[in-house]
């Protein structure tokens, strides 16, 4: 174990191993596998992949640099979370997140006048839709994970390198201690040092020309504004406003008492590995020129210590999530960063979460290779489409024809595609992945020295981290 570090149920002992069988079938346990896995990264998809690990009966060890965390296709995933009394993971979420059923999304010009409502779908229990502050879901499922299920997360662990062998895999921390395992799943973000190891070399960061400001506060002096109490009187609201290159979105939740806004807007700043810095309203007020005022008059009532200037930049999309030895994936943000409009970064990266999961159990501790590349062979495409979505978006709203938006108004609302969000990543990986095994096993048998076919690189972006959107 690495130095320093704060461990959270990290427990060795017979009480730790009878509460994992008591919670066995709350959880939907498989049989133990003997398959190590080693989870780096703490987020939604280092944290799904630890669940979902958990729940094919593979060990599961998680790794975080930070000291402290700070507080439909995935509502099935969050259904079948189960705690150890018995109540869904999905019942916990609820109260967290915005209900839009009575107000659907208001779709404005930026000038102001009211283009359209969108209605919400209807809800689908089987498959709900979260969509609130990253921090209180992700609070949620972190102690879900170190609470309920006794999963150890090792805190203020820094990964100096990652490292394989043909037996095993592992990390080596800054201190120069050591763990391996069976295989290692790199779900640290786009920073990740696993990507140089997969990738043999290391790439940085671009910039996209985009930035997002970005605030969540509470309601005080949004009610106390005759102009702006609306938004906060009856329950949870959803307006957006849309002009050139900028987009505006702003919510009010839990019943209107927490408002939350998100601008997009060009910005040509350079940027480094830290591309999140303090927001200044001065310099959000210049955007909204020629804008609706009452876009404004919202922004003023944020609190400027909580807002927050974030660049967007991208890394080109990788040719492979998978180490040569077959040891090593990439998972979520490290393998495919999504841009902010496609709502679906947390979600895709859940997915993953269950679908290596499901890989490592089938192929088995003997082949974990064949797992991890029947992962990527069956997540790879997928991913790539979904993350298209979110370019088409950005600008069929930045580069909208008034006009047209005149004449047919639905071709500017928020796309809801069904092959999206009617998928079921669990049923997909259990209904391919035994064909998917032996397609990449004779693809990389002795005989052969061909490997996957690579997609062509596209421009993806670094997701918006404050809030959450998940389908």
């Amino acid at each position: 174990m690495a130095a320093g570090e704060a461990i959270l149920n990290g427990h060795t002992n017979g009480t730790a191993d009878l509460r994992r069988d008591q919670e066995a079938k709350a959880t939907n346990d498989k049989p133990r596998s003997g398959i190590k896995v080693i989870i780096v990264g703490a987020g939604f998809g280092g944290l799904c992949a630890a669940i979902e690990c958990h729940r094919q009966g593979h060990d599961v060890e998680v790794f975080e640099s930070f000291q402290s965390l700070k507080v439909p296709n995935a509502g099935r995933i969050f259904r079948r979370w189960f705690t150890a009394e018995g109540d869904r993971i999905s019942d916990r979420l609820d109260p967290l997140s915005i209900k839009l059923q009575n107000y659907g999304f208001n779709i404005h010009k930026y000038t102001g006048e009211l283009v359209m409502n969108q209605k919400s779908p209807p809800p689908n229990p089987e498959a709900p839709v979260f969509n609130g502050h990253r921090g209180e879901f992700h609070s949620v499922i972190f102690n879900y994970v170190k609470d309920d299920l006794a999963i150890p997360i090792h805190l203020g662990c820094r990964i100096n390198k990652y490292f394989e062998t043909e037996g095993e895999a592992g990390i080596i921390f800054e201190n120069g201690d050591k763990i391996a395992g069976d295989v290692v799943i790199g779900a640290d973000g786009v920073r990740s040092k696993a990507r140089e190891l997969v990738l043999g070399f290391v790439d940085a960061p671009k910039s996209s020309g985009y930035a997002v400001y970005r605030a969540w506060f509470s309601n005080k002096d949004m009610i106390a504004d005759p102009e702006t109490k609306r938004f906060c009187e009856n329950g949870d609201t959803f307006n957006g406003w849309i002009g050139p290159d900028v987009h505006f979105l702003f919510s009010t939740i839990k019943n209107g008492s927490d408002c939350c806004w998100v601008l997009t807007h060009v910005d040509e700043a350079d940027i480094d590995e830290s591309w999140s810095f303090p927001g200044k309203l001065a310099d959000v007020y210049k955007v909204f020129d020629g804008w609706d005022p009452l876009c404004k008059r919202i922004v003023s009532k944020t609190p400027e210590d909580k807002l927050v200037d974030w660049k967007l930049v991208y890394r080109d999309p990788l040719p492979r999530w998978v180490s040569d030895g077959g040891r090593t994936v990439l998972l979520g943000d490290s393998a495919h960063p999504f841009l902010p409009t496609s709502a679906q970064g947390a979600t895709q990266a859940m997915e993953d979460g269950v679908t290596i999961a499901i890989c490592l159990r089938e192929a088995g501790k003997g082949n974990i290779p064949a797992a991890t590349r029947s992962f990527q062979d069956i997540r790879y495409e997928r991913v790539g489409k979904v993350q298209k979505t979110g370019e088409t978006t950005r600008d069929m709203w930045h580069k909208a024809d008034w006009d047209a938006v005149k004449a047919n108004p639905e071709s500017i609302q928020m796309p809801r595609e069904d092959w999206i969000h009617s998928h079921d990543a669990e049923v997909h990986a259990e209904a391919v992945i035994a064909k998917t095994i032996a397609k990449v096993s004779s693809q990389h048998s002795p005989e052969r020295s061909d490997s996957f076919s690579t997609h062509p690189t596209e421009e993806v972006e670094q997701p918006l981290p404050h809030a959450v959107s998940v389908a």
